[in-house]
């Protein structure tokens, strides 16, 4: 019989968490649960299942809680499966999980539909979906969960805005031996990138190629033209962004520049970018 572990969101606080809290239990009853009482214990919560036999282990969160939990299972013959209920789904969205319905997605998780997608790394963190070096992730270090809970999806156009002020950073790129520059750069593994936005328009999670946007201007009115250009689609035409694919890369710069994956802060550059040698094994509906 399949063992399930069902970690739930460290985060989650206040009365409606506790609803969708008690709802999950309803629905994934028989299963273990592991509650985290602190942010980044779940990863602890996620290796612990591993060794404790469980064949499946849920990520009951958004993309913050799956990046803790892949970390702790990575390496692993177990599969990760999602209950999005999270502020930030994108790697759910990605796999084409239905995230206005747990029932469907904890049905796909009891159904044991895997696929196996690639797991890139950033130094030593395993992300899933996407990473940041400059921008990105000075906006994840600056914007507070307070600003974020007051404002939210504004408190990060304000925090960029404020950073846009600033002179930006010099990043060297170095991608299986050619060096390229830019002042802040998205490493994706899928397509999408905060939210419904396309931003690596070649990207596959399982084709072995990491996609990699370098932006070579960081003004406020570069910023804005930027964010108009992804709206759109056609970011990649733009003459100062450069877009291709690698297996790997490194990004080194000469200031302190702080780097992201899947929204989590994991440290400043330099950064070398490459895939597990063992795919990640997650349940997700049928390739059509």
């Amino acid at each position: 019989m399949n063992k399930i572990a069902v970690i739930l969101n460290p985060a989650a606080r206040g009365e409606k968490a506790k609803a969708m809290s008690d709802k999950i239990r309803r629905l994934a009853h028989g299963s273990s649960f592991k509650l985290s009482p602190a942010r980044g214990h779940t990863q602890l919560l996620a290796k612990q299942a591993v060794e404790e036999g469980f064949k499946t282990i849920v990520a009951a969160g958004g993309d913050g809680t799956i990046n803790e939990v892949v970390n702790g299972m990575a390496g692993s013959d177990a599969t990760l499966g999602i209950l999005p209920v999270g502020t930030m789904n994108v790697f759910a969205a990605e796999l084409g999980l239905p995230t206005n319905n747990l029932r469907e997605c904890w049905e796909l998780i009891e159904a044991g539909n895997v696929r196996r997608v690639d797991l890139p790394r950033a130094n030593k963190n395993y992300f899933v979906q996407l990473a940041g070096v400059g921008l990105d992730a000075q906006v994840v270090k600056e914007t507070s969960w307070n600003f974020r809970k007051n404002f939210g999806p504004l408190s990060y156009v304000i925090s960029a805005t404020q950073i846009a002020a600033r002179k930006p950073p010099r990043l060297v790129v170095d991608a299986e031996g050619k060096l390229r520059e830019g002042s802040f750069v998205l490493i994706g593994n899928g397509r999408y990138y905060g939210g419904p936005f396309v931003i690596f328009k070649d990207a596959q999670i399982d084709d072995g190629m990491l996609d990699v946007l370098i932006f070579k201007n960081l003004g406020y009115l570069d910023i804005v033209r930027y964010l108009n250009a992804i709206v759109f689609g056609n970011h990649v035409t733009l003459p100062d962004v450069e877009y291709f694919q690698t297996v790997k890369a490194t990004i080194r710069s000469e200031q302190e520049v702080p780097v992201e994956v899947d929204g989590e802060l994991i440290g400043h550059l330099p950064v070398s970018f490459r895939f597990s040698s063992r795919k990640l094994k997650v349940t997700a509906p049928a390739l059509s």
